[in-house]
């Protein structure tokens, strides 16, 4: 039996009816047309699912939309202002961090929570936190490179 819920996404509150058993990745593409937030394995191995949950990185695919009631919750859509790109989204780009882009908003959503946890993180931080980020086009030295010029730009706001 589904049941009304009120999830704050990006800075807005969604109403929405779910299943008990509904992830918040169903709910995030499915009901509400937020589909930058990507299925890869559906099984919390790949990492395409990544969004932030009160700055930490979580992944989509295998937490009940239930379990996100009264937290804040920022998919890739979020990370940016407007047309305005957010650093993270900016270096990708200039670093040619990506190439199919499929894995490209975990990775950013998890590059954000690193710099959410270390203004200025190790390359060896930033690579133990992409781990659970899977890509098989780019590799990742571009995409840790983007990440450590974000975080060594000062004045950026992360």
């Amino acid at each position: 039996m589904k049941q009304a819920i009120a999830l704050n996404i990006n800075g807005d509150r969604y109403d929405v009816l779910v299943s008990p058993n509904q992830t918040l990745l169903e709910v995030l593409r499915e009901e509400l047309g937020l589909t930058g937030t990507k299925c890869g394995c559906d099984l919390g191995a790949c990492g395409a699912c990544t969004v932030l949950i009160d700055g930490e990185a979580y992944l989509s695919c295998i937490m009940l939309a239930l379990d996100a009631v009264g937290k804040n919750i920022t998919t890739i859509e979020g990370l940016s202002q407007g047309d305005d790109l957010h650093p993270l989204q900016k270096a990708f780009i200039e670093k040619g961090a990506l190439q199919c882009g499929f894995c490209t908003p975990g990775m950013i959503l998890t590059a954000q929570a690193v710099l959410n946890e270390a203004e200025r993180p190790s390359e060896e931080l930033i690579r133990k936190n992409l781990s659970g980020n899977l890509c098989r086009c780019t590799g990742y030295k571009k995409i840790v490179e983007a990440i450590a010029g974000v975080s060594s730009e000062p004045g950026k706001e992360n």
